[in-house]
């Protein structure tokens, strides 16, 4: 087994990261939505109404950017605005039923796509993983 430094561990993790999420990011319904319009949907679902600066800050793009991939989401009825209840110059972007849906539709493609690529490992491996994506979201939360 291979004995991994600090430095050197982060370096191949990183990029193992990088190249997973690569893959499974395409592993999703043709032709539904860009990248970006889903990333935005996402953050939506994940973390609930926002203004759209919030929404851009997370997405970490300008408020520009974000306005067009919004304007985008409203004409497919994925995205509503409301008033914001406090600020009348402000509103509070969310998902709406359909939005939902098609997250919803996305996240059960990509995690069939996993599942079947998990089902080609051995129990070994897989128990491996197990433990790797525990440790990983333990990390991500420090």
């Amino acid at each position: 087994m291979t004995e991994y430094t600090a430095e050197s561990l982060a370096k191949t993790l990183r990029e193992a990261i990088i190249r997973f999420s690569r893959r499974i990011r395409q592993a999703r319904p043709v032709g539904e939505l860009t990248f970006s319009q889903l990333s935005a949907l996402t953050s939506l679902q994940l973390h609930g109404a926002l203004t759209p600066r919030e929404l851009a800050d997370l997405e970490r793009v300008q408020p520009p950017t974000m306005t067009k991939i919004v304007g985008k989401l409203e004409d497919r009825g994925l995205v509503a605005r409301t008033p914001h209840p406090t600020d009348g110059r402000q509103v509070i972007l969310a998902a709406t039923d359909e939005g939902r849906a098609v997250y919803a539709r996305n996240e059960q493609v990509r995690n069939e796509w996993l599942a079947v690529q998990l089902d080609r490992l051995t129990p070994e491996e897989r128990d491996t993983l197990a433990r790797a994506a525990e440790i990983m979201l333990r990390v991500a939360r420090a």
